[in-house]
């Protein structure tokens, strides 16, 4: 993340108190220079009012546990210290960029989510950075349930400055993505960001469009999709991570991108993907300027939360 990203963040975090939800105040776990009893059922509330779930939560608690019974917590500091390490052990296997390999041409991005989450917006941010870096990219509007969704793509392909390939509302999606994919091939492009209809898992007609897509796809491809991208919003905390277990149970997803972190002093979300899912964290959303989508960072989100006092 960019440090003006992560002062975004910080400061979001650490809009209550000075500090963020989950190290505020760790001084009032202490009496007389020891641990209160109740100190890791504190922790324990923070987090679950956090949206970290009850998986995470109780890996996270059993870990500082274990550290009290050795005496290995004894100071603030010390219980920061380990806080912090729980918490990489917890996140840093989930912090994986995604790698676009220069073999595979066009990659395929499938993008999917629910209404509402940014999933448009993450597509556009999208095609800027990749653009950016000097990929030849091309959108495909697969969404051709909602009304405006291919109004509001082509904006942001317009802003992204790269191609769109639409047929308009009511076309067939799987259709509209294979002649993308095609027009790729033929044009020497080397990415296809794909639209998907934002969908419920209880619209049964739309999941089975999902599986109908990549089954077209995999006629241009047979390892098409090469990412599988759910879109989540960090502001819904626990149905976020309903709607990736869902998603990953009907299509089988390859990473997520959480948005809107910027919108909530919770953000444990992360912690309950990765805890329930351990699925690539690919991308966070912190803002609405076309740049302002980073690849995730267990280190910055940590440091984020913990603060700066890490000594022992």
């Amino acid at each position: 993340m960019s440090e003006s990203l992560l002062g975004k963040f910080r400061s979001r975090l650490n809009s209550v108190g000075g500090d963020s939800w989950l190290s505020r105040d760790l001084s009032t776990l202490f009496s007389a220079d020891a641990l209160k009893d109740d100190a890791l059922e504190e922790l324990e509330t923070r987090l679950l009012m956090a949206d970290a779930g009850i998986e995470a939560t109780d890996w996270l608690i059993g870990r500082l546990r274990s550290a009290v019974n050795a005496g290995k917590i004894k100071t603030e500091a010390q219980l920061r210290k380990a806080l912090r390490e729980a918490l990489l052990e917890l996140l840093r296997p989930i912090a994986k960029p995604l790698v676009l390999p220069p073999f595979i041409k066009p990659y395929i991005l499938f993008v999917a989510g629910v209404n509402g989450v940014g999933k448009t917006t993450t597509i556009g941010k999208l095609a800027a950075r990749y653009q950016r870096e000097g990929r030849k990219v091309l959108l495909a509007a697969g969404d051709t349930f909602r009304a405006a969704a291919v109004q509001q793509l082509t904006m942001w392909s317009e802003r992204a400055g790269v191609p769109i390939l639409s047929q308009g509302e009511g076309a067939d999606s799987a259709s509209v993505i294979f002649d993308a994919v095609q027009a790729a091939k033929a044009r020497d492009l080397d990415l296809v960001i794909a639209d998907t209809a934002g969908r419920l898992h209880t619209q049964t007609h739309l999941m089975d469009e999902l599986r109908k897509v990549k089954r077209v796809l995999q006629k241009h491809d047979p390892y098409a999709p090469h990412e599988v991208l759910l879109v989540v919003d960090a502001t819904t905390g626990q149905n976020a991570l309903n709607q990736a277990v869902q998603f990953h149970e009907a299509i089988g997803l390859t990473g997520i991108a959480i948005t809107k972190l910027d919108g909530t002093a919770k953000a444990g979300i992360l912690l309950a993907i990765a805890r329930r899912l351990a699925l690539p964290v690919r991308f966070v959303g912190l803002g609405e300027g076309i740049d302002d989508l980073e690849p995730f960072d267990a280190e910055t989100y940590v440091d984020a939360l913990i603060g700066e006092s890490q000594g022992a």
